[in-house]
C-alpha cells in the first residue's frame, strides 16, 4: 500500500484537519470509562502542534441523528480529557463546517461530533468539499472507521489539498500488511466466534493464505460436525457444515490444515456455576455443550503457535468469561505471548481476553479497529485507505 504519511510532511504554519477515532465508552453520567482511543490519538496531535501547525480534530461519538446534537452526543467530555492529556486547552467548536472559528499555529481545537452533520454517513460530496476548504492537510488517523465511506473518512480525502495517514492508521496498515501481505511463514490464523456465518468470508479468504487455520467457539463446533464428530447441544450452524467441509478440503489440497480439537470442555448449561468436564471429542454426549477446548488440544495448538512465523488472532476459543471455560484461551494467549512469531490481534472479545490474561505488552500489534480489522482480513478494500492511496498516486 502506497500512501502519504503525516510524519513525512512539512506542516509548519499549515491548517491540519485530523479525523481521529475518539468514540469512547461512557457511563450514564457521560463520564469516560476507557480513554484508550483518546490516548492512541494523542501522538498525531502532538506531532502537529510541535511542528507549528494549526490543528483541527474531529471524530464521531455514538450513533447520533444527523442534524441534531443531543448532550449525550457531544464531544465535550473528550475535549476535557484531551486537554488534560495534551496539557493545553482544547476548545470545542460546535458549528464548524462553514468555518468561522479561529485556530492559530501551535493551537488545537476539537470539532463537534462529525456524525451530527447532515450528509456525513452518506459521504455527501458538498459536505466533503466544505470541510476540505478548512485545511491545507487532511490526516486520517482513524483506522476503526477506515471501512466506512463517509464524508470525514473518504470524501474529504478526495478534495483536501493534501491527504495523508496519521501515525496510528499508518502503523495499523503496516502491521496488517506485514501479517498478511508478506508474512514470515508458517502463517497461523486463529478465528473464533459464535457463528461461521458472521466470519465465513474471513475464513474463505484466510483459507487461501494461511498454513494453519485454528478455529474456535461455535465456529469450531460447525467444523467438528463437518468432520463427523459429535457436538451434542453445542452452538453450531448445521446449514454451513458443507461450507466448513469445503474449506478443510481446500486447505488440505494445498498442504495446509484446520487442526480440530481432540478433547473439549463440556457442560450441561452455560453459567458461572456450570461444572466443566474434560472429554475426548468422540465422547461428547447428546446433552453436552462444548464450551472450550481441552488441555490436550490446547497443548497441540500451543506447539503450532510455537513454530509459527506469523500469528493473526481474532476471537477467543472458549467462553473465557467463565474461569472453568477459559483454559484454552489462556493457553493460546500465553503461547502467542511467548512465541517469537510476529503477532497481530484484533476484535473486541480478543482484546478483552488479552487484557484478562495480562499479555498486552507481549502481542506484536493490537489493532484498534473492530470492523475495519475484520474487513481487512476478508481481503476487502477499505474505502478510507483507498482514498489515501488514490491521492498518493495523483
Amino acid at each position: 500500500m502506497q500512501f502519504k504519511r503525516l510524519t513525512d510532511l512539512d506542516i509548519a504554519g499549515k491548517r491540519v484537519f485530523i479525523r481521529a477515532d475518539l468514540n469512547v465508552p461512557q457511563d450514564d453520567t457521560l463520564a469516560i470509562t476507557d480513554d484508550t482511543r483518546i490516548r492512541a490519538s494523542v501522538p498525531a496531535i502532538r506531532h502537529c502542534l510541535k511542528a507549528g501547525a494549526a490543528v483541527m480534530v474531529t471524530s464521531h461519538l455514538g450513533r447520533p441523528t444527523e442534524g441534531e446534537l443531543r448532550p449525550e452526543d457531544s464531544l465535550a467530555p473528550i475535549a476535557a480529557r484531551l486537554s488534560a492529556l495534551l496539557g493545553c486547552e482544547v476548545p470545542l467548536v460546535r458549528d464548524w463546517v462553514d468555518g468561522g472559528f479561529a485556530v492559530a499555529p501551535g493551537e488545537v481545537v476539537l470539532l463537534e461530533n462529525c456524525r451530527c452533520n447532515k450528509g456525513e454517513k452518506k459521504d455527501d460530496e458538498t459536505l466533503a468539499q466544505k470541510m476540505a476548504k478548512l485545511c491545507d492537510v487532511y490526516v486520517n488517523d482513524a483506522f476503526g472507521t477506515a471501512h466506512r465511506a463517509e464524508a470525514t473518512t473518504h470524501g474529504i480525502a478526495r478534495f483536501a489539498p493534501v491527504a495523508c495517514a496519521g501515525p496510528l492508521l499508518a502503523d495499523e496498515l503496516d502491521a496488517l500488511g506485514k501479517a498478511l501481505g508478506s508474512p514470515r511463514r508458517p502463517l497461523v490464523a486463529i478465528v473464533a466466534g459464535s457463528k461461521v456465518s458472521t466470519k465465513l468470508t474471513i475464513l474463505e479468504s484466510l483459507a487461501a493464505k494461511v498454513d494453519q487455520l485454528i478455529v474456535g467457539g461455535g465456529i469450531a463446533n460447525t467444523f467438528m460436525a463437518a468432520a463427523g464428530l459429535p457436538i451434542g447441544r453445542s452452538l453450531a450452524e448445521p446449514d454451513l457444515v458443507g461450507q466448513a467441509r469445503r474449506i478443510m478440503e481446500a486447505m488440505r489440497a494445498r498442504g495446509a490444515s484446520v487442526p480440530l480439537p481432540v478433547d473439549v470442555a463440556v457442560a450441561n448449561e452455560l453459567s458461572a456455576h456450570a461444572r466443566g468436564n474434560k472429554v475426548s471429542v468422540d465422547a461428547v454426549q447428546p446433552d453436552d455443550m462444548i464450551l472450550d477446548i481441552g488441555p490436550r488440544t490446547a497443548a497441540q495448538l500451543s506447539s503450532v503457535i510455537a513454530e509459527a512465523g506469523t500469528v493473526v488472532w481474532n476471537g477467543p476459543v472458549g467462553v473465557f468469561e467463565y474461569d472453568q471455560f477459559a483454559g484454552g484461551t489462556r493457553v493460546l494467549a500465553a503461547s502467542i505471548a511467548l512465541s517469537s512469531a510476529f503477532s497481530i490481534a484484533g476484535g473486541g472479545d480478543t482484546l478483552a481476553a488479552i487484557a484478562k490474561f495480562g499479555v498486552t505488552d507481549q502481542i506484536g500489534y493490537i489493532s484498534t479497529g473492530g470492523g475495519a480489522f475484520l474487513e481487512f482480513l476478508e481481503g476487502r478494500t477499505l474505502p478510507a485507505v483507498a482514498a489515501l492511496e488514490a491521492r498518493a498516486q495523483a
